[in-house]
């Protein structure tokens, strides 16, 4: 499978998204949370997201959300996920994850939109923790067929 670019929206750099080792990095607990705008643009991430992740904060803060996706995530738990958020709804579900390094990461993600004071949706925060271990692999086995139909 071939690497992506990610382009910086804020410093302009070019970030190459690397092709997957395989290898798990075991999430160890804690929150890893982050902030877009509702375009799914960085604007925060904690230090604990920056060590799971490799990635800097000038990395991160202007890249899309995307710069950890792991390949085999389908399209479909994304759109089922922005669909969700974009009409104003808390939403959950697992997730595989990759690091700048190429390895994966699971988690429980949630996602919550942010309002101003009109009621507009503002952007989005969202958290991970540490996911239950057979959700988890259900997810998976879901992901996979997904994937294999698109």
């Amino acid at each position: 499978m071939s690497s992506t670019m990610i382009t910086n929206t804020i410093t302009g750099e070019k970030i190459v998204k690397p092709i997957t080792t395989g290898k798990e990095i075991i999430f160890d607990g804690g929150v890893m949370i982050t902030e877009t705008d509702t375009a799914g643009i960085i604007t925060y991430a904690n230090s604990k997201f920056r060590r799971m992740t490799g990635y800097s904060k000038e990395q991160l803060i202007g890249s899309p959300h995307s710069i950890n996706r792991h390949p085999d995530m389908p399209k479909a738990a994304f759109k089922a996920m922005w669909d969700t958020i974009k009409e104003g709804n808390y939403w959950n579900g697992y997730v595989k994850n990759m690091a700048a390094n190429g390895s994966f990461y699971l988690v429980l993600v949630w996602i919550k939109p942010k309002f101003d004071n009109n009621g507009n949706i503002v952007g989005y925060i969202a958290g991970r923790k540490i996911p239950e271990k057979e959700p988890m692999e259900q997810a998976l086995i879901e992901y996979k067929t997904l994937r294999e139909a698109e």
